[in-house]
């Protein structure tokens, strides 16, 4: 009896002290926030006047690059990612995309996509969120044509019951050629742009 007495005692001394060596262990490795962690080093404080200035500084030197670049004509062949009809498009001035369904717009119609979400060109890109300011990229397209899509077959048959159908569907398709992309006007510049009057806004 006396031997699992002394046993037990010494095991009740020597569980505190690794407790301890596992707590000091583990500090390193939490993640409680750095007020609660002793031996960690204070974290420098960090000037965000400073760095705001300099962002804001960067950032206006990169549009009036861009506006430069606009400007002289030397950005190269545009690009833009449209938003039309549920779907997004990734167009250049000549494209001809498929919309499919049925869209309004008829044959001839000339159309001003207004749904921009990214444009840009070899040098830059204006990315919007989740589009681009109204008034600053305009595209414009014409409806090219409206025709049906290929006919397709839907057979159904339960054998030994005379159960037998046959469907065909076709759906409206309308295609459109991309005529232009342009920048109406400079980045970052509080003048309006001149909106031109077009027939249909998509």
């Amino acid at each position: 009896m006396s031997f699992l007495a002394q046993t037990v005692r010494q095991m009740i001394r020597h569980v505190p002290h690794r407790t301890a060596a596992l707590a000091g262990g583990m500090r390193s490795l939490s993640i409680s926030p750095a007020f609660l962690q002793q031996n960690k080093p204070a974290t420098e404080s960090v000037d965000r006047s400073a760095l705001s200035k300099d962002q804001h500084k960067e950032c206006s030197n990169i549009c009036e690059r861009i506006n430069q670049q606009v400007a002289k004509s030397e950005q190269g062949r545009l690009f833009a990612v449209v938003h039309l009809c549920g779907k997004q498009f990734k167009i250049t001035p000549g494209d001809i995309i498929l919309v499919e369904g049925y869209w309004p717009p008829t044959i001839g119609d000339e159309i001003s996509l207004d749904k921009v979400l990214l444009a840009g060109a070899r040098d830059f890109t204006l990315v919007g969120r989740p589009i681009l300011e109204p008034g600053l990229v305009s595209v414009k397209a014409t409806v090219v044509e409206k025709t049906l899509t290929h006919t397709k077959t839907h057979f159904r048959k339960k054998r030994r019951k005379q159960y037998m159908r046959i469907n065909f569907q076709r759906s409206p398709n309308t295609m459109i050629r991309i005529n232009s992309i342009e920048l109406a006007r400079p980045v970052d510049g509080n003048s309006e742009a001149e909106v031109e009057p077009s027939k249909r806004l998509f």
